[in-house]
């Protein structure tokens, strides 16, 4: 995780804590960049999480599928013979 602190210098102790808070916060995001911003008693924290892979899903003849690997000679029947539109 990169740390970025824009002004005064903060403890590590306090870095710590920030980071602590943006875990327990965003819990199931994997923070990538930190950027602390000190402004009085307040600092102004950003975080910047890594992209979440995602697998595409689309319905296809009635049911959710990601890929068409699965369907018997059937179905990939109806598949090829049904109407695609665009966008």
């Amino acid at each position: 995780m990169k740390i970025n602190v824009i002004g005064e210098e903060i403890p590590q102790e306090e870095i710590n804590a920030y980071i602590a808070y943006g875990r327990k916060k965003y819990h199931g995001k994997e923070i990538t960049e930190l950027t602390i911003t000190p402004d009085g008693d307040y600092a102004n924290l950003k975080f910047s999480f890594a992209d979440v892979p995602f697998d595409r899903i689309r319905r296809i003849t009635g049911y959710l599928v990601g890929t068409t690997e699965r369907f018997n000679n059937g179905k990939r029947a109806e598949e090829r013979d049904r109407v695609k539109h665009s966008v």
